[in-house]
């Protein structure tokens, strides 16, 4: 006698789960001659009803998932195919095509990780590697955009003219003259070269500071994000060259410089070979009493090591 209960009234996985596998194969077996009539509702309904009369089958959730995938029915069929591989090991198909599923919905780190699952069980997958791909190339290109949408603000707002502030007349007469023009300008401008000027004083630093906290920035940022640029290169090109990390990482002191050349290095707080070489030659001829038998002397000991201080280019 046919079930009179509904199927969308069905809780799957509610209650007790008291299993009737014949009743199952009797509602699986039903929902193969609707598919072969082509009536997918009726398909569905059945399916609901088999895996209602054994929901500890697997297999069944994952006939179910597959059915309202095909009819369009995302939602309820990554419910069921999250069913179908509740009890390990999970039905490799299930998670390729809950993969699928995920990806066409944009969420890609749950697509990935269902394909990790599958590769982990076989690394060789043909599907899976395929799948891989394409999630992993999808995932990187909405996280450039995401930094290219970054970057376009943040370019905006360095390019904002220092005149867009209220600045003191002493300040903005001192900035004008050292030709610094813009946010950006500043951000490359370190707070001992704008005491450095004449006629600025600490009022106008403390001004300017707060100026750039405001808008979540300080000075010498801009020197100090170059710094690190070129020191990320540096550990990129050393990589697979017989150099490592560990080189970048010593002390300054292991290179026995001369008195004169250690002091002035200090005064730069440069500690590591790694804060060395993320320094121009401009930078440690700035320092006073660091002269060209200085920098010679660094930069020879910097290539004995194959190595080199940032160029104005990096």
């Amino acid at each position: 006698m046919p079930s009179t209960i509904d199927p969308m009234d069905v809780v799957i996985g509610a209650g007790n789960q008291q299993r009737d596998a014949k009743a199952a194969a009797a509602h699986v077996a039903a929902a193969e001659k609707a598919e072969a009539a082509g009536d997918k509702l009726a398909a569905i309904a059945e399916l609901r009803r088999a895996v209602s009369s054994d929901p500890t089958d697997p297999r069944l959730f994952f006939r179910l998932a597959y059915a309202l995938d095909l009819a369009g029915e995302e939602d309820e069929a990554i419910a069921m195919y999250e069913r179908s591989c509740e009890r390990p090991p999970a039905p490799l198909n299930a998670l390729i095509n809950l993969a699928v599923l995920h990806e066409d919905r944009g969420d890609y780190a749950r697509a990935e990780r269902c394909l990790r699952q599958v590769l982990d069980t076989n690394p060789n997958h043909p599907r899976a590697r395929l799948y891989m791909k394409d999630v992993l190339a999808s995932r990187e290109m909405v996280i450039d955009e995401d930094n290219d949408r970054d970057k376009v603000k943040r370019n905006a707002l360095l390019d904002t003219p220092v005149t867009d502030f209220e600045l003191s007349v002493r300040a903005r007469t001192c900035l004008k003259k050292m030709n610094i023009r813009s946010l950006g300008d500043l951000l490359r401008t370190t707070e001992a070269e704008l005491l450095g000027y004449k006629n600025f004083g600490e009022s106008s630093l403390v001004e300017i500071k707060q100026m750039l906290a405001s808008k979540g920035l300080r000075l010498g940022q801009g020197v100090e994000d170059a710094h690190r640029a070129q020191l990320r290169k540096v550990m990129d090109q050393i990589k697979g060259t017989g150099g490592n990390d560990a080189v970048l990482a010593k002390s300054v002191i292991e290179m026995n410089l001369s008195v004169r050349a250690r002091k002035a290095l200090q005064l730069l707080n440069i500690g590591t070979i790694g804060d060395l070489v993320s320094h121009t030659e401009a930078e440690l001829m700035g320092v006073k009493n660091f002269g060209a038998t200085s920098l010679t002397e660094v930069k020879q000991k910097l290539v004995e090591m194959g190595l080199s201080l940032r160029t104005l280019e990096s």
